[in-house]
């Protein structure tokens, strides 16, 4: 069957090719579930690791198949299969655990090892392909109602963590009800925690460099939070003029704005941090004026990445309150789709050219 694959180490090596068919019961006691992928979202992820900065391929493997963004049709269940049927609609998560006592218990995102397991990523394929095999702990159902959201699953599984994360630190200070959240980015990942924050009551502010108007901000504006354009008021200028942030949520890919976003953070709060920059940029900061005033006001600084199986469920159940809240908002953030596995060198010139593409997405197969 058709796949698209990269050669990792070599940069821009993205191309078709063929691998063989899934086995469902190359998963061990009959929890095997075979998936026809129908979309496939892609990102920045798949856009570096084409640019050979990042990802592995799995042992014995001279290739890697992208994709870990999945919306599929189960077409099959082994025998022990208890919460899926033939006929619903997927997602399956990313990471895969390793040994360690966190992989063990469940929670595979959070593994001590320095190696880990990302389908798409790192040392396993991914889903850019036409059927996949996976286990029933790793694949999420998906409502019928909340399909014509398909590949949003994933992001929203990271955005969900992120807050969710932020919270369970929070029980430290006992009582903790944050009021406002700055959120850095309006990509997907801080469009899906901007309804988060709001559906958590918070007044929420989404940064980005563009002025208003234009999708982003139509979004923003549509989930009933406030747009800022950094290039009118920077992050710094926000926090003097409507207080600092009890909570910050940095999207944006930037590590100067990630270390920025320091300074606008109030006591008792929390900045997460969830962008992945592997260059070797470096920053200026004032770093005493950070040490006393983080010391001195109890703040806490967070890191995110990825997702388990716990917060795909619980992010799925925000979009479904938020498309009731919030009905026709988010299906906006799906701007491009791409037809067919064929069309990889148009998928990755999207994710390359298209400035004007919020998420690009491959039309894999019709139901």
């Amino acid at each position: 069957m058709k796949a698209i694959a990269v050669t990792p180490g070599k940069p821009n090596s993205v191309h078709l090719r063929d691998i063989p068919a899934p086995d469902i019961n190359s998963v061990p006691d009959g929890k095997g579930i075979r998936i026809k992928v129908l979309k496939v979202g892609v990102d920045a992820t798949d856009r570096e690791i084409n640019e050979a900065l990042y990802g592995n391929a799995p042992p014995g493997d001279d290739f890697l198949v992208l994709g870990h963004e999945c919306f599929g049709l189960v077409l099959e269940v082994g025998p022990n299969v208890r919460s899926v049927k033939p006929g619903d609609y997927v997602t399956a998560t990313v990471r895969r655990p390793g040994s360690s006592i966190y992989d063990a218990i469940g929670t595979y995102d959070m593994t001590s090892e320095e190696t880990y397991y990302e389908r798409g990523i790192n040392l396993l394929h991914g889903y850019l392909t036409e059927e996949i095999v996976d286990g029933e702990e790793y694949v999420v159902r998906v409502p019928q109602g909340l399909k014509h959201l398909h590949v949003l699953m994933e992001p929203m599984s990271c955005a969900a963590k992120a807050i969710h994360q932020a919270y369970e630190c929070q029980r430290r200070m006992r009582v903790w009800s944050p009021k406002r959240a700055f959120v850095l980015g309006s990509g997907q990942i801080g469009l899906l925690a901007t309804l988060v924050l709001k559906l958590k009551g918070l007044e929420v502010f989404t940064l980005a460099r563009a002025p208003a108007p234009h999708l982003k901000s139509e979004i923003v504006e549509g989930l009933e939070a406030s747009y800022i354009s950094t290039q009118e008021t920077s992050l710094l200028e926000l926090a003097e003029k409507v207080g600092k942030a009890d909570l910050i949520i940095d999207a944006t890919g930037s590590s100067h704005v990630a270390f920025e976003a320091m300074q606008a953070l109030g006591h008792n709060g929390v900045l997460v941090w969830t962008s992945i920059t592997g260059g070797k940029k470096m920053a200026e900061i004032p770093s005493d004026k950070i040490n006393i005033e983080w010391v001195l006001g109890n703040k806490l600084l967070l890191g995110s990445v990825n997702a388990n199986r716990e917060y795909f469920e619980s992010g799925i159940k925000d979009m479904a309150l938020g498309e009731v809240m919030y009905p026709g908002v988010l299906e906006k953030i799906l701007t491009t789709p791409v037809d067919g596995l064929d069309n990889y060198a148009e998928m990755m010139r999207r994710l390359v050219e298209d400035n004007s593409a919020l998420k690009v997405y491959v039309n894999v197969a019709s139901e």
